[in-house]
């Protein structure tokens, strides 16, 4: 979605009790049966209470990728929206709830994987500095002998703590794909770095 969120809409028309016009009504209604044209007008009326939502909620880092997302999973299940049972408007916020929650929790295992992979660096007094250095070139190297998209996705869920429906969605590739490349990768430099310790 590129269009620009506006706090203002048109169509005017009377309010109803709970605040909604005859144009929220209207554009409620296309949002649920998925008619062109709704989502992006979803995003003008509704678009800058989410990101404002995203960025109290979670920082101005997340906030933009927070409500691209609540957008892109609204439309993805619209026909789940009921405009009876509340406003589009309220029921966004709560998709983004779901989402703010979800990315906290991404972070937070970021970090703790961070500190994780600070303890293993301390000096220990059976391992050098050099068996360090060599243990990260071996994994490296073992790197080396997947095909280009096999290590493309194995890089992507180390590197870049990406999660497997985050790499199906970034590569285009279906979910499942995904986690059977990743485990056949692993498997397959497991078996590369038992092979050269067995030859060392």
């Amino acid at each position: 979605m590129r269009a620009e969120p506006d706090a203002t809409h048109g169509g005017g028309g009377d309010d109803d009790d709970d605040g909604r016009t005859a144009a929220d009504a209207e554009l409620e209604l296309a949002f649920r049966a998925g008619r062109d044209g709704a989502l992006e007008a979803a995003y003008r009326r509704h678009g800058r209470t989410v990101f404002t939502f995203a960025r109290r909620a979670a920082g101005d880092d997340l906030a933009e990728e927070l409500t691209q997302d609540v957008f892109v999973a609204a439309w993805t299940s619209a026909s789940r929206y009921d405009p009876e049972r509340g406003a589009l408007g309220g029921w966004l916020i709560g998709i983004c709830r779901h989402k703010v929650v979800d990315a906290l929790r991404r972070r937070e295992r970021a970090v703790a994987r961070i500190e994780r992979a600070g303890a293993l660096a301390e000096p220990a007094s059976s391992t050098t500095e050099v068996d360090r250095m060599a243990e990260r070139l071996a994994v490296a190297d073992s790197l080396g002998i997947l095909r280009p998209e096999a290590r493309r996705v194995v890089e992507l869920a180390f590197y870049s703590d990406m999660t497997h429906e985050q790499i199906a969605e970034a590569t285009g590739r279906p979910l499942g794909t995904v986690k059977a490349q990743i485990r056949r990768s692993l498997a397959s430099m497991r078996r590369y770095l038992e092979g050269v310790d067995a030859t060392s």
